[in-house]
C-alpha cells in the first residue's frame, strides 16, 4: 500500500491525464496506480492525499466520517467577526444548508507570491489581483461540496482571491514544498483511520445497530 501527501501547485489538475494538455499530477508524481483521494480545484493550491489502496481512498473521501479539512483563504476586503458568524450555523448555498463550519481571521501565513505551474518545467509568478485591503481566513469544513469554500466566502461578501488547503485531518502542509510529495508515516495513517472510527456518523451507526 502506498499513501502520500502532495503539495499541489496553482494551475495543476488533480488527475494524471488531460486531453487539453494542461498540467497534471504526472509532472510531479511517478508512482503507478496511485489516485487522489478527493479533489482540489485547478485554481486552488495545497494538500492532496493520494493512495493506491481503493478501500482507503473510499475511507478518506466518505463524507460520513466528517473528516475536518482546513483551508487558508485570502479574501477581498476587511473581514469582520459578524461576517464570519454564519459559518457556525451553516451557510445556505443554492438552497442547501452546508454543515456548520469554523472561520476565523488569521495573520498573513507568508506563503510568498503564488506561482502558476501551467508549465511545470517553467513556473511563473501568478500574483493575486491587486485588491486592498485583503484578509486571510482559516476555514474548517467537514464536507467537500464543489467550490464550497469559495462559494461560502462569497455568500458573506468576501470573494476569495487565493485558496490553499492546509490540512486533511491530522495531515498538514508543514515542511512540504510546493510541488513536492512525501510518504505518510505509520503514525499519520493510524490517526487517519482512528479519526474515521470515532467520527460522529460512525458512532451513531453503531448505536443504531445496538438498539435495532
Amino acid at each position: 500500500m502506498r499513501i502520500i501527501a502532495f503539495h499541489k501547485p496553482f494551475h495543476v489538475l488533480t488527475q494524471f491525464t488531460d486531453s487539453e494538455g494542461r498540467a497534471t499530477l504526472r509532472s510531479f508524481i511517478d508512482i503507478p496506480g496511485i489516485y487522489a483521494a478527493g479533489r482540489l480545484d485547478y485554481d486552488s493550491e495545497g494538500l492532496l492525499v493520494l493512495t493506491d489502496d481503493g478501500p482507503l481512498n473510499q475511507n478518506l473521501t466518505d463524507p460520513q466520517h466528517e473528516r475536518p479539512k482546513i483551508y487558508w483563504a485570502q479574501v477581498e476586503g476587511k473581514a469582520t467577526p459578524a461576517q464570519l458568524a454564519p459559518f457556525e450555523s451553516g451557510i445556505v448555498l443554492s438552497g442547501e444548508r452546508m454543515r456548520p463550519a469554523k472561520a476565523r481571521i488569521i495573520a498573513d501565513p507568508r506563503l510568498g507570491v503564488r506561482q502558476s505551474y501551467a508549465d511545470p518545467a517553467h513556473p511563473v509568478p501568478a500574483p493575486v489581483r491587486d485588491y486592498h485591503p485583503t484578509t486571510w481566513l482559516e476555514i474548517e469544513v467537514h464536507e467537500g461540496k464543489k467550490h464550497q469554500v469559495r462559494r461560502m466566502t462569497a455568500a458573506v461578501g468576501l470573494p476569495c482571491l487565493r485558496l490553499v488547503r492546509y490540512a486533511i485531518g491530522p495531515i498538514t502542509l508543514d515542511e512540504l514544498a510546493c510541488g513536492a510529495w512525501r510518504p505518510l508515516t505509520e503514525a499519520e495513517i493510524y490517526l487517519l483511520e482512528a479519526q474515521a472510527r470515532h467520527s460522529p456518523a460512525r458512532r451513531a451507526a453503531k448505536k443504531a445497530q445496538r438498539h435495532g
